[in-house]
């Protein structure tokens, strides 16, 4: 899948995998929002969440790379289809085991392991010291996600860990 950020660049870009995946030419960064492409856009406050189902609707991947604690609505009004990511925790050394707490790569990652391109998501993690550690941390909730059939399956599965 071709990956684009919208990249608002508040973050410390020593420590942005964004920019990481720019330099490694794996991600477009963008920073305006009119040149972002259609796509799947990862965005939390979306109604539905993303599923394999998503899949066959664009080859275009979408996050935004903005801090957590200034991530606002608004800056989610990107053209696309809009799917919110299930239950996951971050594997990065930041936010070690915080739910949702996601870097750029990780919410990359986690999307292509529900679409059904792990190797993708694979190959973006290996970039990171950390990265398998992430996809360790999810491997059972992510091989779940990834096996049901539409967004209601994929909330479903969520709400089992939820309730943990």
């Amino acid at each position: 899948m071709d990956l684009h950020v919208r990249y608002e660049g508040d973050d410390d870009p020593q420590k942005c995998t964004a920019k990481k995946l720019e330099r490694f030419d794996l991600a477009t960064l963008h920073s305006v929002k009119r040149s972002v492409p259609y796509g799947l856009v990862l965005d939390p406050f979306a109604d539905k969440a993303l599923s394999p189902a998503d899949r066959e609707s664009t080859d275009t991947l979408v996050a935004m790379d903005s801090s957590w604690e200034s991530a606002s609505a608004e800056q989610f009004e990107i053209d696309g289809i809009h799917r919110a990511l299930p239950f996951m925790l971050a594997g990065n050394p930041v936010n070690y085991g915080n739910p949702y707490q996601l870097t750029t790569v990780e919410a990359f990652a986690g999307a292509l392991v529900i679409l059904g391109e792990r190797e993708q998501a694979e190959f973006l993690l290996s970039k990171f010291r950390w990265g398998q550690t992430f996809l360790d941390l999810n491997e059972e909730p992510l091989e779940r996600y990834a096996e049901c059939t539409d967004s209601a399956g994929v909330v479903a599965v969520q709400n089992e860990y939820l309730d943990r």
